[in-house]
Formats: C-alpha cells, sequence, structure tokens
C-alpha cells in the first residue's frame, strides 16, 4: 500500500475506498455478492441501522449519491402529537446485475429485480421487475431491458461523433488536429475493431472488457457481432462525416 493510500484509510476509514467499505459492510452482517462496486463510499448512505436486513447481489454497481434505507423515522410525528412509538423496518434485496444511477433512493421494504438499470435521481419505493428500466421520483417502468439495449445501440454512432466533436473542439490534442488516440473510443470499440482471436489494439479495450468480471461472456458476444466499421480510419472518416 502506498503513503498516499495509507492516509487516505486512516482518514476516511471503511469508506477509503469501495472493496474497503464492501468488506465492512460484510462484516457488519450485509450480504454482498461478487463484483458489487461502490462507486463513492463516502457520498452514499447505506443503512446500517440493521445491516443484516440488507442483500445485494452480484454485479451491483452504486454510484455517487445514492441512500438505502431499511427504516424510516416519519413515526416521529405521530410521538410529537400522540406519544405513540411505532417499529419501522423493511428488508431490502437488490439482485444480480443492477445499475443504481447517482442521487437515487431506495426505501425500506423494496426487492429489485434481475438486470435493472435505475435512472438518475429515481425514488424506488416498491418493487422492480427483472429485465426493467425505471427512472423517476416516483419510479415508473419505461421499458424492458431487451428494448433498452437496442436504444442504446442505435445511439452509438451518434454519441460517438459527439465524443469526438468535443475532442477535437476542447481537448488540448484535438485542437492540433490529427486523429485521436483509440483510448478515447474505449467504450465504442465494437463498432470498429476487428474481430481477431488474439489481442485487441488498444491496451484500454481490454480494461473495458475485464470489468465485472465476464470478460468471457463479453468476448463472446464480441466474437459474434460483426463491426459496423472496416477499420478505425473508416470509423473517424464516418464521425468526421457525420459532424459536417
Amino acid at each position: 500500500m502506498g503513503i498516499k493510500q495509507a492516509i487516505k484509510k486512516i482518514v476516511m476509514g471503511p469508506k477509503a475506498s469501495s472493496q474497503d467499505y464492501v468488506n465492512y459492510l460484510r462484516s457488519n452482517g450485509m450480504v454482498i455478492g461478487n463484483n458489487t462496486v461502490i462507486y463513492s463510499p463516502n457520498n452514499c448512505v447505506i443503512d446500517q441501522t440493521r445491516p443484516w436486513m440488507i442483500e445485494i447481489g452480484d454485479n451491483v454497481s452504486i454510484t455517487t449519491g445514492v441512500t438505502i434505507l431499511t427504516h424510516g423515522y416519519d413515526w416521529s410525528v405521530f410521538k410529537g402529537i400522540y406519544g405513540d412509538v411505532l417499529g419501522s423496518a423493511g428488508r431490502v434485496k437488490i439482485g444480480n446485475n443492477v445499475f443504481i444511477g447517482m442521487n437515487s433512493t431506495i426505501l425500506k421494504g423494496v426487492t429489485i429485480g434481475n438486470n435493472v438499470v435505475i435512472g438518475a435521481n429515481s425514488l424506488i419505493n416498491k418493487n422492480v421487475p427483472d429485465n426493467s428500466v425505471v427512472v423517476g421520483n416516483p419510479q415508473r417502468i419505461v421499458c424492458d431491458i431487451d428494448s433498452y439495449l437496442e436504444k442504446r445501440r442505435a445511439a452509438q454512432v451518434t454519441e460517438a461523433a459527439d465524443l469526438y466533436g468535443c475532442w477535437k473542439r476542447n481537448s488540448p490534442d484535438g485542437k492540433r488536429g490529427g486523429v485521436p488516440p483509440k483510448e478515447i473510443f474505449s467504450e465504442f470499440f465494437w463498432l470498429f475493431e476487428s474481430r481477431t482471436e488474439g489481442n485487441l489494439s488498444d491496451s484500454s479495450f481490454e480494461s473495458v472488457m475485464e470489468l465485472r468480471g465476464t470478460r468471457e461472456l463479453s468476448f463472446s458476444r464480441f466474437m459474434q457481432l460483426e463491426p459496423e466499421f472496416d477499420s478505425y480510419e473508416d470509423f473517424i472518416d464516418c464521425l468526421e462525416e457525420t459532424l459536417r
């Protein structure tokens, strides 16, 4: 461990890194699967009043500002009027392969299924079925996961062109002209990368394939799908044409 990491761990304690925080929550009774990442532990609130009431599956992405609750304190209003004390508890279960967008809140008593995308700033106050995309406050289902996949596929070239245009206008290298490094398209390389059994042409592509520990699945799918462009140069030419 480097000096900076050691200092960070001393200052931030169990929230120094995603893995530190996951290990800490597990040690307190929370069930958390493999390859689950809490991207900004210091900016998330995961209820520790009853950590053993939270179960999180494999391959779950918990982004900045997410709150997960197993209790409420709304009964304090009744206590203020009548003196009543009322218990409040509800388990939260999050399935496998789930993305939880920034600043979303998951309330007590909710079960989220497998293969779910939760949009940023969503309020999850009821169960979410498998294979669905939900957004809003309160939540609403906007489509199933397969429809969302097709929507994202259809947007790849347009978004790559937007990325390329911003690089050309705003980055120091882009302003100098020339062909951008492949690494800026590290999430778009399926559009142009040759399907071979050898190494990928840029290390950043390999890093993306390794994400979530599913490289074998990703590489198998990569080999099944034909690239949309014949080469990287052909891809850049198309983006240039799109921006005109």
